[in-house]
């Protein structure tokens, strides 16, 4: 088992305001674990906290109450300058508009962190072109960002979170403001970095084609973990009490682990139903092999009834 790189427990956040609505709580007693070299992905609508969660676990936000550790040191009490350090030696950070200096070309973008934490210029310089050729951004390393399309400039926020050599990188909508074709390279490039180079990533997005590379992903809506799919799925991560979703058209969806525990798929009879009140009780699989429409048994494994066609439930 590998070893745990960041953990996040009980986190709160609360944003507030003077507007008549009041304060906005955008984290609701959050906790999420992550190995080293592993992949998770945080999705959920715009307002559901993912950027906040995000902020909190890297260190540029502090909450407002909680623990986060990373690299098994409580960065929610470190003095400013020690978790700067502490950030720089462990986590880069991408985000949806790459934040790239406008007047610095490529190069001196992915170089400036190198500057910053007083690594020789030679020994700089190699790693910077090294970087730029393995995300295939070399012939670009002298134009500045507003000269670099959407893709060439991504990959060059993505050279300057790696060129420090990170343990993990955490990622904030890594393909918003790219296109759909970019964002698939994004994607294979990010993909390859975590098998080849074991670089462990928490991205928080609203798409599918981004969480799919996770190993794991966690759902996050008003504040709370709601469900999680994927490998290793840590239970405890998610909320305590927990959240069905109810639509208009009546259709009501559970989190994956509480279908497990309900017992999967199937049909349910209704026992007890008061106001905000909802029992449910398993029919037996031997309901089944009855013809709903007009009680004729089923033969076996048919799935259609022979006597009137309905199909079987």
């Amino acid at each position: 088992m590998a070893e745990e790189l960041l953990k996040a427990t009980g986190l709160y956040h609360v944003f507030e305001s003077q507007a008549e609505e009041g304060n906005v709580v955008a984290l609701r007693g959050l906790s999420v674990a992550l190995r080293d070299g592993e992949a998770v992905a945080v999705v959920g609508p715009s307002g559901a906290g993912k950027s906040t969660l995000l902020k909190a676990l890297g260190g540029l936000l502090k909450p407002s109450a909680g623990v986060v550790q990373l690299a098994g040191e409580d960065i929610t009490r470190m003095a400013p300058e020690q978790l700067v350090q502490h950030r720089r030696a462990t986590v880069s950070f991408i985000f949806q508009e790459g934040n790239l200096l406008p007047h610095l070309s490529a190069r001196d973008n992915v170089l400036q962190p190198l500057r910053h934490a007083g690594i020789p210029h030679r020994e700089a310089a190699a790693r910077v072109a090294e970087m730029l050729d393995y995300l295939g951004i070399s012939e670009r390393a002298h134009a500045l960002p507003e000269q670099l399309s959407g893709g060439e400039a991504q990959r060059t926020a993505i050279a300057r979170a790696l060129i420090t050599r990170p343990r993990l990188i955490l990622a904030d909508e890594p393909t918003g403001s790219v296109d759909p074709v970019t964002a698939r390279s994004i994607m294979e490039l990010f993909t390859r970095l975590h098998k080849e180079q074991e670089v462990a990533f928490l991205v928080v997005t609203h798409s599918e084609m981004v969480a799919d590379f996770a190993d794991r992903s966690l759902e996050l809506q008003d504040g709370r973990f709601i469900a999680q799919h994927g490998e290793d799925v840590e239970l405890e991560d998610l909320a305590l009490t927990r959240e069905l979703l109810l639509d208009l058209g009546g259709n009501l969806t559970l989190p994956p682990d509480l279908l497990e525990e309900l017992g999967g798929p199937g049909r349910y009879e209704v026992r007890d139903l008061r106001r905000h009140r909802l029992t449910l009780s398993r029919v037996m699989d031997e309901r089944s092999n009855v013809c709903e429409a007009c009680n004729t048994p089923f033969d076996g494994d048919e799935t259609q009834c022979g006597n009137c066609g309905a199909l079987r439930g």
